[in-house]
């Protein structure tokens, strides 16, 4: 159930034709593709511009990336490194009934 079947298929293609006609519907699907081409220029653009913005800030900061070591990314040279994770420490529960309460 819900699985699209040969039959669901050739029932839509005789409805659009009944529908646009076979004249129309060539052209229909070509101007589908021109715009998605066109969807799929524009958002690469738009991605690479980010990816040249983002360059042009780390020049201006003067971040120079270090050379990646073995299995990791590779780290800014202006960035500190980070501590890693410390749990703070245990603070006892206060509960009604007891008043104190250790974890």
């Amino acid at each position: 159930m819900g699985a699209l079947k040969p039959w669901h298929i050739a029932v839509l293609v005789v409805v659009l034709i009944l529908l646009f006609g076979a004249k129309r519907l060539p052209d229909a699907a070509r101007s589908l593709g021109r715009s998605l081409r066109i969807i799929k220029a524009e958002t690469k653009s738009l991605q690479d511009d980010d990816r040249d913005l983002a360059e042009k800030a780390d020049a201006q900061a003067g971040y120079q990336p270090l050379p990646p070591h073995a299995g990791q990314q590779a780290p800014y040279a202006g960035q500190p490194q980070q501590a890693p994770y410390q749990a703070p420490p245990q603070q006892p529960v206060v509960d009604p009934v007891h008043r104190v309460r250790d974890n």
